[in-house]
């Protein structure tokens, strides 16, 4: 006969997942944001741009998601595209 699993059994399995999942994602975002900085600081302008595309979709993805929540990814893709913006910007501009 099937043993009948408790709710708070279920919830602790559920919340374990998304956990999991969060953590994941978080790790994510922020190996982005560290390759982006290295090619910054490499004075690689095209890698940059790339991997700054990405970093702003991971993140708005995750704002989405609720696991970063939105202005925290505002002010992190604020503080990422001013970093190109110094980085790259001026550079382009003489």
């Amino acid at each position: 006969m099937a043993v009948k699993k408790s709710s708070a059994e279920k919830r602790h399995k559920q919340s374990e997942v998304r956990r999991l999942r969060n953590k994941a994602a978080k790790s994510s975002a922020r190996t982005s944001a560290r390759k982006y900085v290295e090619a910054v600081q490499a004075k690689d302008a095209t890698r940059a741009a790339e991997l700054l595309k990405a970093l702003v979709k991971e993140l708005d993805t995750a704002a989405g998601k609720g696991i970063l929540s939105k202005n925290s990814v505002s002010r992190k893709k604020s503080r990422m595209m001013k970093l190109y913006n110094v980085s790259f910007g001026t550079a382009a501009a003489k």
